[in-house]
């Protein structure tokens, strides 16, 4: 375990895509841990409609791999050079392209479901649907991050969900997959908090104002 205070948790629990060991395995008692304090989140449901299938097999993994590839090419395609994208995205990119030519090599693949789909569903249904499992995801990454693991949500295997869903056996007509989170140790612990826009940027008070206005 780390000793991290809650604030320096919350604040260095990072999206790590470069700094992930792709040699040294991850033990199943950690993601064990790391399950059952996601399994105490806040639930928007009186039931756990939610799952988490947990992905170790090469073969497998090497499946997911391709299929986010695909997804995430599919995005880049849309942007006229991304190579060239300078400053914080362009090294959020850069840690984007790492990952898809390492994703297969990362140990561990964790994979957040949700039963019931939304397609063509209103804004409450959808929020309502992810209010359970994110927290769940997030508590994970929280936990993993103590104990020397790194994660990034990441969403690019979505635009093969089906495919993804044949290759896992999830029901795909009644679970949604909300993600694929890599996990591995990570290389080096020392994660600092991020470059953050003033609070005043963002941050409305009674109603809607426009960024900077009083």
């Amino acid at each position: 375990m780390l000793e991290l205070t809650p604030d320096e948790l919350l604040s260095t629990t990072r999206a790590v895509r470069r700094r992930l060991d792709l040699e040294r395995p991850v033990e199943r008692g950690l993601i064990e841990q790391c399950l059952q304090l996601a399994q105490q989140a806040p639930t928007g449901s009186y039931a756990q409609d939610w799952h988490f299938v947990v992905v170790t097999d090469p073969e497998v993994r090497a499946g997911l791999a391709d299929l986010w590839r695909q997804g995430c090419d599919r995005y880049l395609a849309r942007m006229d050079d991304p190579g060239s994208i300078p400053g914080m995205m362009g090294r959020v990119l850069g840690g984007v392209f790492h990952l898809r030519d390492h994703l297969h090599e990362v140990p561990v693949h964790l994979i957040p479901c949700i039963e019931g789909r939304t397609e063509d569903k209103g804004v409450f249904a959808q929020a309502s649907r992810w209010g359970s499992i994110m927290p769940a995801a997030w508590s994970f990454m929280l936990a993993a991050r103590s104990r020397g693991l790194g994660t990034v949500w990441t969403t690019f295997h979505l635009f093969r969900e089906q495919e993804a869903a044949e290759l896992l056996g999830i029901p795909f007509e009644s679970v949604m997959q909300a993600a694929l989170i890599p996990v591995a140790h990570t290389i080096g612990s020392d994660f600092k908090p991020g470059v953050r826009a003033p609070l005043e940027t963002f941050v409305h008070w009674d109603r809607w104002r426009p960024a900077g206005s009083s």
